[in-house]
């Protein structure tokens, strides 16, 4: 996954610096895309920075959890495998 340049907390920041701008004079500001803003927009709209912390806690944690189940997917597959060799 490509790493971003700015934080959900500098997000949040930047959006609502841009609050009474035009898309244009915001993007133009900030040095980003109108896409850009649009996206932010829509996953940071209503959220507080609390928030945004909270968010990047629980994304973290949904990662390390999916990895685990692929890991113990694997192991479970691999003894299946291995059981079927035997019989």
């Amino acid at each position: 996954m490509k790493k971003t340049r700015r934080s959900p907390e500098q997000i949040i920041r930047i959006l609502r610096d841009s609050e009474g701008l035009s898309v244009d004079e915001a993007c133009r500001r900030h040095e980003i895309s109108a896409p850009t803003y649009h996206r932010w927009k829509a996953k940071y709209g209503g959220m507080g920075i609390k928030e945004a912390q909270r968010l990047r806690n629980i994304e973290k944690e949904n990662s390390e959890l999916k990895k685990l189940l692929a890991e113990q997917m694997l192991k479970s597959k691999a003894l299946e495998i291995a059981l079927e060799k035997n019989l």
